[in-house]
């Protein structure tokens, strides 16, 4: 199944064109689910697939009903430790979406396509509307990160030892974790794991929705240092309500020439890495498919993968040094295009190095070779990141 993911500056019209993709996929002649949070106008509404036309159905994600069902589910597996100390529960109906709840109901859905019982309805492509754009790196990194928490929090090992668990729980003075603990945990991981594997998949790619001006323009330069934060390559850029080129109404050409001349910047910055496709401005909203039709946004291609492997690499030659078989300065070099050094943070923790760039942030395991090394400087040069790394002499093997 290919994946498409469409973000872009809030207000871009993103769950449009996101619909507009999945039309352009289906009339292609590929079986297609759009996947939204939000309502799309001549669109059925349900949570579940349902039909828009032959190849099409459309599912809308309702966070409310998935926060609902996930923390009365967890009530009824907890039922035990909370009769134990006269907890009262909650009914659904008491129950509030909190924040957080739309991400974690958009990532259930993601596993209910890729994994889960919607991945055996035979369909070929999954377009995805997902969040802005900020919102939307932020998601996209997500299950990486939550399962790192169940890793730390609940480690394998210690599930290995639950035979004593007594033992250890008189040692420490406190219960230890009850078993349906780690297997809610085991199944969360599997669930995470399938998204995960599905955003970093080959055939998985990224569709940038922005409309044409000065403040997208910043919004997309800032993007542009997160997607390369998470290995991600967006696979096409749509310029969305492009105005007509010339009318005789100056308050109206005024905008036009406005929008001519960032998509001009457009053009020259994106068009070398991505195309850029200019939708036209209806004068109203889309509203049916022959309007989504007419925006002629393209079908997903086979482009290059949205995030096959991260892009980074080593620099430096192994040499003597001091008559021992340590290798001079190595340098790890990650690609942050558009990153300010006034915003950047760095800290090496063990085998992770915390990495902040913006409002962007994760953390990246150290590449094998530079284990046995030392943090000894950094540098921004040219939209690259470049780390060097001194070998320890105590860790890193001699030569006879």
């Amino acid at each position: 199944m290919r994946t498409v993911l469409v973000t872009g500056p809030g207000g871009a019209g993103r769950t449009t064109l996101a619909a507009a993709t999945a039309l352009a996929a289906a009339a292609g002649g590929s079986r297609t689910l759009l996947v939204s949070a939000e309502p799309i106008p001549g669109l059925p509404g349900g949570t579940e697939p349902t039909a828009v036309t032959d190849r099409l159905d459309h599912a809308r994600i309702d966070s409310g009903t998935h926060f609902r069902a996930e923390l009365s589910a967890l009530q009824e597996r907890a039922s035990g430790v909370l009769d134990l100390v006269g907890a009262g529960r909650l009914d659904g109906e008491e129950l509030t979406e909190l924040p957080g709840s739309p991400q974690l109901a958009l990532l259930h859905t993601l596993h209910r396509a890729a994994a889960g019982d919607w991945s055996t309805a035979g369909y070929g492509t999954l377009v995805v509307d997902l969040p802005p754009l900020t919102e939307a790196l932020a998601l996209l990194a997500l299950p990486e990160q939550l399962r790192r928490y169940l890793r730390r929090l609940l480690p394998a090992e210690r599930q290995a030892a639950r035979a004593l668990r007594p033992v250890l729980a008189q040692l420490a003075g406190v219960p230890m974790p009850a078993q349906w603990l780690y297997e809610a945990a085991a199944r969360k991981d599997a669930e995470l794991a399938a998204v995960q594997a599905l955003v970093e998949d080959g055939s998985t790619t990224l569709r940038l929705a922005a409309e044409p001006g000065p403040a997208a323009e910043d919004a997309l330069r800032i993007a542009r240092t997160g997607l390369a934060l998470h290995g991600l390559r967006a696979e096409l850029l749509v310029a969305n309500r492009v105005l007509p080129r010339h009318s005789p109404d100056p308050w109206f050409a005024a905008l036009a020439a406005e929008q001519e001349k960032c998509l001009g910047h457009w053009h020259e910055e994106w068009a070398t890495e991505i195309p850029v496709h200019e939708a036209p401005h209806l004068g109203r909203d889309p509203r049916t498919a022959d309007d989504l039709a007419a925006l002629a946004v393209p079908a997903p291609d086979e482009r290059e993968a949205g995030r096959a492997q991260d892009p980074w690499w080593i620099e430096g030659e192994p040499g003597e040094a001091a008559g021992r078989g340590t290798p001079s300065v190595l340098i790890w070099c990650l690609p942050l295009p558009g990153a300010v050094k006034e915003e950047l943070r760095l800290v090496r923790r063990g085998d992770e190095l915390l990495l902040t760039a913006g409002p962007f942030h994760r953390i990246i395991k150290v590449a094998s070779a530079l284990r046995r090394c030392t943090v000894s400087g950094a540098a921004l040069t040219d939209g690259v990141l470049r780390v060097r790394f001194t070998p320890d002499p105590g860790l890193w093997p001699r030569t006879p």
